[in-house]
């Protein structure tokens, strides 16, 4: 249903600010963006607040943004470190412009369709971005380069560098809700939700509802990351086997979807085994930040998942760590032999990011995976977003932070991994975990049994892909009204 009226009205703001939307397919690929357009981004920072900017919410920026890759920046993590033959290919999500982190884009497939149907009025609406760090974030740079009203709720213990970026972009501090909590205590968010629902103007744009989050990434994402995987493989025989990514909201999971039909792949979710909720209906406290538990989310396909992983925090935390202290990087430069360039690319991985290896590395012992099989994965930030939470790390070895303790870390952490707490997913599996998101999403939010029902058929999902990549008309006709 579309109110032309307002979607006149929005275009004709929009025109007034310089603003074009960039089309589906152009996320998808880059290089088919106007060369106008590619030659004014050469000049324009990626963190300024320029609508041009949103051209580059996509997977192809290069080192300098100065361009476009040819391929999705990547690491193929080296055999020694990972302890497999397997390749290990993590796609680099920091290079994403405004808040160095992927949900730009996530944020930018949620508020799309609403501004091409015209049910947000930018005169009346405030786009209301609930999240565990990142895709508020998301959300609000993508709101002030419109320049739309925006909201950003998000747990009170989530790392002090969001929240230094929240109040340097927001346009009224008071626009920061903080909830009570951390990582876990989604249902605090959603209780926010709640009460500003009440009032109709604001419009909850919920990353772990919002079946547009899943559609752009299976859309974007998925074909970007294939193109990676592509590199790499060459004329060889390499087969991709796996994709992983931690939960979170279940948006950036939806790749596997794109990627099990392309390549065949098998999909796994990781988890933080202190609230191993997706393992064995638990629940607890953890600091994966970007990861969102103790429920499942509504977006999460899970009937196309195969397999669960659980990493402990205590193997982030202390990874991240070593890899982003000048102790740490001297150990593995020294001691075990690294080179520096390798080294110097370890802060690109954020927490999440080290979990993803992680489990990469559990499946591929699990699987006897060996040279001519490759995994997929991600880093969905980097390390800068989690500088704070070095200090509490260190606290924890009593000021004792030396080439011995790199070493204990090394050993147990990376070296030992084993495989436990890897469970393959047969049909009794996908349906306790799918039945378990019956008590959140009906119960608590109010799904109908019905609208939850269905999202066990395999059409569903496609049909909100085919309905994401079907924009780029509706987009062309919105930029020229």
């Amino acid at each position: 249903m579309f109110n032309n009226e307002i979607i006149s009205k929005t275009s004709a703001y929009f025109k007034g600010r310089g603003i074009i939307l960039p089309k589906i397919s152009e996320l998808q690929n880059p290089h088919s963006i106007n060369d106008d357009v590619k030659l004014k981004l050469k000049s324009i920072d990626k963190n300024s607040v320029d609508p041009k900017n949103l051209f580059r919410v996509n997977w192809f920026n290069n080192r300098d943004h100065s361009s476009f890759s040819k391929v999705p920046e990547h690491i193929v993590l080296p055999d020694e470190f990972t302890g497999v033959e397997a390749k290990i290919i993590v796609n680099i999500g920091r290079l994403f412009p405004l808040i160095t982190a992927h949900k730009v884009l996530a944020a930018y497939g949620c508020l799309l369709p609403r501004i091409l149907n015209g049910s947000f009025d930018f005169e009346k609406h405030k786009a209301v971005w609930p999240s565990t760090g990142n895709y508020c974030r998301g959300g609000v740079a993508i709101s002030r380069i419109l320049g739309l009203k925006s909201i950003a709720i998000l747990p009170e213990g989530m790392s002090k560098e969001r929240f230094n970026w929240l109040e340097e972009w927001v346009e009224d501090k008071n626009d920061i809700i903080k909830t009570k909590g951390t990582e876990s205590n989604v249902k605090e968010i959603y209780d926010a939700c709640n009460e500003l629902k009440k009032n109709p103007h604001n419009d909850i744009i919920n990353q772990f509802d919002e079946y547009y989050n899943y559609a752009i990434h299976r859309a974007v994402t998925g074909p970007s990351f294939e193109k990676s995987f592509l590199e790499v493989k060459g004329n060889t025989n390499l087969k991709a086997r796996f994709y992983v990514s931690a939960s979170g909201s279940s948006g950036t999971l939806a790749a596997g979807d794109y990627l099990k039909d392309k390549l065949n792949t098998q999909i796994a979710v990781v988890e933080a085994l202190e609230c191993p909720t997706l393992l064995n209906n638990g629940y607890g406290e953890h600091n994966i930040q970007g990861i969102g538990d103790k429920h499942v989310p509504l977006i999460h396909n899970v009937m196309n998942t195969d397999f669960v992983v659980g990493i402990t925090d205590q193997a982030t935390n202390n990874l991240n760590m070593m890899f982003n202290t000048e102790i740490g990087q001297q150990y593995l430069s020294r001691k075990k032999g690294f080179e520096i360039d390798f080294i110097k690319r370890l802060p690109e991985f954020g927490f999440s990011a080290i979990a993803n290896i992680l489990a990469s590395i559990k499946l591929a012992k699990y699987m006897k995976l060996g040279k001519d099989d490759a995994i997929v994965t991600v880093a969905t930030d980097g390390a800068d977003l989690y500088l704070s939470e070095l200090n509490k790390t260190k606290a924890e070895f009593r000021g004792v932070y030396d080439e011995t303790a790199c070493g204990e870390i090394f050993g147990q952490y990376l070296k030992g991994i084993s495989t436990d707490n890897t469970l393959e997913l047969n049909q009794k599996d996908k349906e306790r975990i799918f039945n378990l998101g019956y008590y959140t999403w009906v119960e608590q939010q109010g799904i109908s049994t019905n609208d939850f029902e269905k999202r066990r058929n395999q059409n569903f999902w496609n049909e909100h892909y085919r309905y994401m990549l079907s924009l780029d008309d509706r987009i062309n006709d919105f930029n020229s009204i």
